[in-house]
């Protein structure tokens, strides 16, 4: 029998919540597949005000994941790709990120389900999910929402030593 998700709660991001994403992520394994290494709490002041310009503009965005007890645990949600060298330029990309405390309990495979009901009431029609090849627990929720692995893409950061590869996961809506 399947353990039922839980109930969370997604939120624009406030600005409040550049602290509390700053403190959620600022772990080297949480950070593992997003460069390594924590970053700034500008990094993501700068982020939560283009979420939330997102929003205003496209009806969705990298929400704030709130648990049961409305302790911030993450983000989730939507965003056009980032990168005009690589990967699925023009597309729509989920994703998702929790702090290391908060992972094995469901909550970014129940959060990213809402993710892809609000991006489909928002009119879009496909989403994808870049993953790090090495990173099986994403992957996994990839799957769980359907996805399908319909192709990869070799990449090079300055933040990794050696070459990495994304994972293209697809699903229509």
């Amino acid at each position: 029998m399947t353990k039922p998700l839980p109930v969370l709660r997604l939120r624009v991001p406030t600005d409040e919540d550049a602290f509390h994403w700053h403190h959620v992520f600022n772990d080297r394994e949480v950070m593992e597949f997003h460069g390594g290494a924590p970053a700034e709490r500008s990094v993501y002041a700068e982020l939560t005000a283009r979420q939330r310009r997102h929003d205003a503009e496209r009806g969705f965005c990298l929400w704030t994941v709130l648990d049961e007890h409305g302790e911030v645990v993450g983000f989730t949600g939507a965003q056009p790709w980032p990168h005009e060298t690589f990967g699925p330029v023009g597309e729509i990309e989920i994703g998702w990120r929790l702090g290391r405390a908060h992972w094995g309990r469901g909550y970014a495979t129940a959060a990213a389900r809402t993710t892809v009901e609000r991006a489909r009431a928002a009119g879009v029609e496909r989403v994808v999910a870049m993953v790090n090849s090495r990173n099986e627990r994403s992957a996994a929720v990839a799957r769980r929402l359907g996805m399908e692995l319909t192709e990869t893409y070799p990449f090079t950061s300055p933040k990794y030593e050696t070459e990495q590869r994304a994972l293209c996961f697809r699903l229509e809506l």
